[in-house]
């Protein structure tokens, strides 16, 4: 049997690395809620912090806690000793921070969501075999849509819809607003503190929900609670470290989308928020988790495409495209790396 010891220090590892990855989200994804408000002037910087910030922070606490149970039940580790266990969770975080921060320094707007699934089921297919992640194809075969294959569609629908949503949204705006005056910017700009703060409300219930999920799973495998049930103090801790993450911002990739995509003017600032907070909040009551990253980038392209498809500066949405490709593999990458290290060191993950 494992020493209790061993299983407390590493849980406690854990948690601080979750948390960690939390703050380093919230950090990456900073520019994902504000840059659009930024552009378009809507908010000085401390105005558009003090409102994300709060709402963002409430997101995880009335959110519910479906992402969670998502995240926390696509992979199977109920079977494998507490420290091992333990260790591949520790080295698949380890891998979405390390490519969290990687892509944040070269101001890449990736998925926090993409790498924290990477990493953890490459960590978990090296370690203990593929069987236990929970792929979801047989289920998908019953009419289930469950485990793998209901994050990657996820995933991959998202982007998809928001191109979609924030081409029509922008549509149907621009009529209305056909015989409008330049005046009505500012009451555009306006408009923005509701919807800014809708869609920091959507991200904060849907990507805190994610190391939720991981949280909860950490404790469930170091026998600490009964059943996968998300505690309220991890609801609290998580809506800390995203929203201090938020508050620190990640401002380089403000620039990518805020005006590298496309020229963004308060109809189109508005229009990207209303979209995005729509889909994600949607998304967060189904229990999809979404990459709030690739939702705003590809709704300022759709918007873009319904006002001018030439202002679009789409060599910078193909980078954003490359870049959404190979998270996955490469934070599962790094996290094998993590795992490899780990265990020829430390002699801690032999099942």
């Amino acid at each position: 049997m494992a020493d209790p010891n061993t299983i407390f220090w590493l849980a406690v590892i854990a948690v601080v690395i979750v948390l960690f990855f939390d703050y380093t989200n919230g950090f990456h994804d900073a520019a994902n809620i504000v840059a659009t408000i930024i552009a378009s002037r809507a908010m000085t910087p401390v105005q558009a912090v003090i409102i994300v910030g709060t709402f963002e922070f409430l997101g995880p606490l009335l959110g519910g806690t479906a992402v969670a149970n998502t995240i926390g039940k696509f992979v199977t580790l109920s079977d494998v000793q507490s420290v091992l266990s333990l260790a591949i969770l520790i080295c698949g975080l380890l891998g979405a921070i390390v490519w969290n921060l990687a892509t944040w320094y070269f101001g890449i707007p990736s998925s926090s969501s993409h790498a924290l699934v990477g990493g953890i089921a490459g960590a978990v297919v090296v370690s203990v075999g593929a069987d236990h992640v929970v792929w979801g194809f047989s289920e998908l075969m019953k009419g289930q849509v469950t485990g793998i294959v209901k994050v990657l569609a996820a995933l991959l629908l998202s982007p998809v819809i928001g191109f979609g949503m924030g081409f029509l949204i922008k549509r149907i705006m621009g009529a209305l607003l056909n015989r409008a005056t330049p005046a009505v910017n500012s009451k555009l700009r306006g408009a923005q503190f509701f919807t800014a703060a809708g869609l920091a409300f959507s991200h904060g219930a849907n990507d805190a929900q994610k190391s939720m999920g991981m949280l909860t799973l950490v404790l469930l495998l170091g026998g600490f609670i009964p059943k996968f049930e998300v505690p309220f103090w991890v609801m609290l801790a998580c809506a800390t470290a995203i929203t201090l993450g938020i508050l620190s911002g990640g401002w380089r990739i403000v620039r990518t989308l805020g005006f590298a995509i496309f020229r963004v003017r308060p109809i189109h600032a508005l229009s990207s928020q209303l979209t995005s907070a729509i889909v994600i909040l949607t998304a967060s009551v189904i229990g999809a988790p979404v990459s709030t990253t690739h939702v705003v980038a590809t709704s300022i392209m759709g918007i873009g495409s319904a006002d001018n498809p030439r202002a679009v500066r789409w060599k910078k949405a193909k980078d954003i495209a490359v870049t959404w490709v190979v998270t996955i593999p490469g934070s599962a990458f790094v996290s094998i790396i993590c795992y490899a290290l780990l265990n020829l060191y430390l002699g801690t993950c032999k099942p």
